[in-house]
């Protein structure tokens, strides 16, 4: 939340009206507290760094590939599970942005059935340049060879191959299809101490996803470049943002031959008659460093800022496959949620007080719209510091007060907390931060290369970062301090969970700006905040012209009048044209600022918007080498905290940096998205890329964050959001309110998805426990539950929720219907509606119009599926004592199976589990057992659909049901309710069956 400029792309922000500067040297801080002088704003070119362009766009630009020799392998060993080589430099060293590594060790490994390694690395590197290459496992997880190994990579599909003809090149082959899966053949591999460049051919019209995070259609397309570099950057469309996990998912189809069987790659797959297969595989980078992809219509090439060349092969071949492999042999399983983490999240940036947050909780109440759970954005922070509350504001008093009457209502609460550290100002003694001193004595903090603070600038004014790498590398504080802090501050406040922001990590400044200017603290950013004088929010989403004239022609008067005034005040823009900063490299040495290949950055130069690449952490390493993984690492140290807090209990986290392997300790939300109908169509491909990066619990600001939503954007998305695992509307300061019970409309249209959400409750966890035990998606793409259709090899305007669960949600202004398609019909699959419960009626292939008016989402249930529902209450711990029900879809052949996972909600290591199988053939269907979690709700009710025969008599264990249900022969549903006298005891305390006839 709150990165500071919202960067989108063409006509998607052209509403959005944003003012960033600050004229005035003076500002008043909102919830400021230490008046003993005005408060000094921070120069807005203390944040400007050196002009560079991105070499993607230099046409002064070497190609690498022109004038760099290669290299040769020689001393080629084979191992028990590979081989070894050493890579010897091929000619003259290029140099050409870096210094050139004349010796390289090149590793193959068959790790697994179906995991290949390949890993080149300098042949020599001391305790002095480690960093520069290395990436320690202590940082970040490294697949090694599977413990069975010896058995099992005979059976491995991919095979390695290599040549020196001209060059070193390596090929990575699928043995059963014969499919070139990567190959470096006709291109040289370049390897310097700030450079590495690696490329593969790609078949035509190729199909790649993941490579996050990025604001893009679900498949990647082949003209586009990827970077990875962690930035603080409003969420623009195409540019890197906060979060880096360089791995793909390639998709590949197959025409097969009805008479023989034969594949033939389809670059172009539009043959509605004839048959096609796919094949998958994944590759992962393991790299740190700042990194380029290169995606062109015949290859891809990967350019990094240093590390080495660690890749991994997952042979897959489909996507539940690939995932499954890549979360349990590199990034882990994703952490499983407390229950109540799936109910509905309330936050915006403007909360001002409890009072105004009672308010807020009560009047979700009054609206009858479920609210499980109330955040708060740095408002309620003294003076905008971690871990401690503005008394005047969110006292610790009043908050014991709001929070004991939360909990008693079921409730929760989920407070910020940011990733820089106010250092108190010398000169006033009354600025004392204890949170800090503490810090500082136990060696938590980054450093210069001169070995004093590292200060740069955040909210509070001059800040400090923690070193989480010198805790992990060197054995310094930051894990214990942080650790600390938390579990104090959770005595005076007992929040429920934590929000990690700013973590990229953000500083407002370029370099350590504060180091001279402790005696200004607390300073303000160097730009305005949304509301102060020249930063007004005058942003609406498209087409608020057309459904609100009359307010819109009111906006734009004063928003071309604040534009006007503010073009009398501004400086004039230079005429002379941009001299760009071009590194020429040292041999022997790194340009670690500004490093002589530039990638495509956001916010331009390394520093902007991010602690300097030379910030030092303790023990010498450096920035640049580990930049991207300060998020995780401050989720690595929250979820330990809250372990130290909750020693029981499963950590709650949504975090904004993430990196590979995140996963594992929080959730993720896509950051400062706008209330803009082209983010609301984005939110679906950024959640399913984070389920190929393990980080299922993701979702976005619903109803847009920057600028002000309306009545109609907010009501889509309100219901769209509904089916995301994390469901939470926030906005930002001074925009209008978007709470849903706003507008009468979209407090409707929000109950009625809610009731949706809250009744499939049980469907949601247990999807997420699979997730969590077996690497298995939450959201789907319909291309990966549908592999081998490739008409879906684009589709990111539907999705499913489970395997049993699609949506078809309207994304467009102004629109009442919505086309879709249903994937499988005429190849065996059946959808219901879930509203009335009919069988759908569409063609292979074909789009539907589907009716959609304002206030309704489609939802379709899969034939085949059992969903366990309970009955939806106001918050979770009230669904959880509601009866059951289940819902029962046949498939065509009369068949359905479903499964329910219980536990007590909130447990790390569960005492006892329950989990529950539903199958259901013929006429019968069958429930059945095992685990000793005792739930002692009855079951109510049972919905079959597709029942095709009339019926005329219904049994439970053999005891026929004399009233109580109906069949209707028009819809095809059996309905049974009245169940609750029959399973008193408890739904699922003894296995039963229920027959129809």
């Amino acid at each position: 939340m709150r990165s500071q400029l919202c960067l989108a792309v063409g006509a998607f922000c052209a509403s959005l009206a944003t003012v960033n500067g600050q004229s005035s040297t003076t500002a008043t801080t909102p919830n400021a507290t230490t008046s003993f002088r005005s408060i000094f704003t921070v120069p807005a070119e203390a944040g400007a760094s050196v002009p560079l362009i991105p070499n993607i766009y230099d046409s002064k630009a070497v190609n690498a590939q022109d004038v760099c020799p290669g290299y040769t392998a020689s001393n080629v060993v084979r191992t028990p599970y590979g081989l070894t080589a050493l890579l010897s430099i091929a000619g003259d060293a290029c140099n050409v942005y870096g210094t050139d590594v004349d010796a390289l060790n090149l590793t193959v490994e068959y790790q697994s059935a179906d995991r290949l390694h390949v890993e080149i690395t300098p042949t020599y590197i001391g305790s002095s340049n480690s960093s520069w290459f290395i990436l320690p496992e202590a940082l970040v997880e490294k697949p090694t060879i599977d413990a069975d190994a010896t058995s099992t990579i005979p059976d491995n599909d991919l095979n390695f191959i290599w040549s020196n003809d001209p060059t070193f090149s390596f090929t990575i082959i699928r043995q059963s299809t014969g499919d070139v899966l990567f190959s470096t053949t006709g291109t040289k591999l370049v390897f310097e101490n700030q450079f590495i460049e690696f490329a593969s051919s790609l078949p035509e019209n190729y199909n790649l996803y993941g490579m996050g995070e990025v604001i893009h259609g679900l498949r990647m397309g082949n003209n586009f470049t990827r970077t990875f570099w962690a930035a603080d950057v409003g969420d623009p469309i195409d540019y890197n943002l906060y979060s880096d996990h360089s791995f793909y998912l390639d998709t590949r189809y197959y025409e097969v031959d009805k008479t023989t069987g034969n594949l033939t790659y389809a670059a172009n797959a539009t043959n509605a008659t004839a048959d096609y297969v796919s094949y998958s595989h994944g590759v992962y980078m393991r790299n740190s460093h700042g990194q380029e992809v290169l995606m062109r219509p015949s290859n891809i090439t990967w350019r990094t800022l240093g590390g080495s060349i660690d890749l991994y092969f997952y042979a897959g071949p489909t996507q539940d496959k690939v995932t499954k492999a890549y979360q349990t042999s590199a990034i882990g399983l994703p952490a499983m949620q407390q229950y109540f983490t799936f109910g509905y999240h309330q936050c915006r940036w403007g909360y001002a007080n409890w009072t105004q947050l009672q308010e807020v909780v009560d009047t979700f109440k009054a609206f009858s719209i479920p609210l499980e759970n109330i955040w708060t954005d740095i408002d309620y922070m003294n003076q905008y510091r971690d871990f401690e509350n503005d008394q005047n504001t969110f006292s610790y008093s009043e908050g014991a007060q709001f929070l004991s009457k939360l909990h008693e209502n079921g409730q929760h609460y989920i407070p910020i907390v940011d990733s820089a550290i106010y250092v108190p100002n010398p000169d006033n003694a009354s600025d004392a931060y204890a949170t800090f001193d503490r810090g500082n004595a136990t060696d938590s903090f980054m450093l210069n290369p001169d070995g004093s603070l590292y200060i740069g600038s955040v909210w509070p004014g001059y800040t400090v970062f923690p070193d989480w790498i010198g805790s992990v590398l060197n054995g310094t504080g930051a894990f214990d301090w942080w650790k600390d802090e938390m579990t104090l501050w959770h005595q005076n406040i007992s929040f429920d969970g934590i929000w990690i922001d700013m973590s990229e990590v953000s500083s407002f400044c370029v370099g350590s700006c504060g180091s001279n200017n402790l005696t200004l603290n607390p300073v303000h950013p160097p730009f305005s905040l949304p509301g102060e004088p020249g930063n007004v929010i005058y942003g609406y989403p498209e087409g608020f012209n057309i459904t609100n004239a009359t307010e819109f022609a009111s906006v734009s008067a004063a928003s071309a009048s604040a534009a006007s005034a503010a073009s009398a005040t501004a400086v004039p823009a230079s005429s002379t044209s941009t001299t760009y900063l071009r590194t020429t490299p040292t041999p022997g040495s790194r340009s670690i600022e500004y490093p002589p290949y530039v990638i495509n950055n956001v916010q331009g130069a390394l520093d902007v918007h991010a602690v300097s690449p030379n910030a030092t952490h303790h023990g010498g390493t450096q920035e640049y080498d580990y930049h991207n993984l300060f998020g995780t690492q401050i989720l690595n140290a929250t979820y330990h905290a809250l372990l130290n807090i909750f020693p029981t209990k499963r950590p709650f986290i949504i975090g904004r940096s993430t990196f590979a392997g995140s996963g594992k300790w929080a959730g993720h939300w896509g950051g400062d998205n706008a209330s803009l109908w082209a983010y609301m169509y984005f939110s679906i491909s950024q959640a399913l890329s984070f389920s190929l990066f393990g980080i299922p619990m993701f979702g976005v600001d619903t109803c847009g964050f920057n600028g002000n939503s309306d009545e109609e954007l907010c009501n889509r998305w309100m219901q769209l959001s509904a089916f995301f695992p994390f469901y939470r509307n926030h906005n930002v300061l001074s925009a209008n309110p978007q709470e849903p019970y706003v507008w009468a409309s979209v407090a409707e249209a929000s109950r009625v998805a809610m009731n949706i959400r809250y009744t499939l409750l049980p469907y949601i966890y247990t999807t997420f426990y699979l997730s969590h035990t077996t690497g298995s998606t939450v959201m789907r793409a319909l291309a990966w539950e549908f592999p081998n259709d490739p008409s879906l090899v684009a589709a990111d305007q539907q999705f499913l929720l489970g395997g049993s669960l699609m949506i078809t949600p309207v994304l467009a202004q102004g629109a009442s219907s919505v086309d879709g398609v249903f994937p499988g019909v005429g190849k065996g699959e059946v959808w219901y509606d879930w509203y009335n419960q009919s069988t759908i009626t569409a063609g292979p292939g074909q789009n539907i119009t589907i009716d959609a008016p304002l206030g309704h989402i489609p939802v379709y249930v899969r034939g085949g599926s059992v969903l366990p529902i309970q009955e939806a209450g106001m918050t979770t711990r009230e669904c959880r004592s509601n009866p059951w029900g289940l819902i029962a879809a046949t498939s065509l052949e009369g068949t359905a199976s479903g499964q329910l996972y219980l536990d007590d909600g909130e447990s790390l290591v569960q005492n006892s589990t329950l989990w529950v199988e539903f199958s259901l053939t013929g006429s019968s269907l069958y429930a059945s057992a095992r685990g000793t979690y005792n739930d002692t709700n009855p079951l109510a009710n049972v919905t079959i659909l597709g029942v095709s025969s009339s019926v005329s008599n219904v049994t439970l264990n053999g005891a026929s049901l004399s009233s109580g249900w109906t069949y209707n022969e028009t819809s095809q549903v059996l309905d049974i309710k009245g169940l609750t006298n029959s399973t008193s005891g408890g739904a699922w305390t003894n296995d039963w069956v229920l027959k129809w006839a």
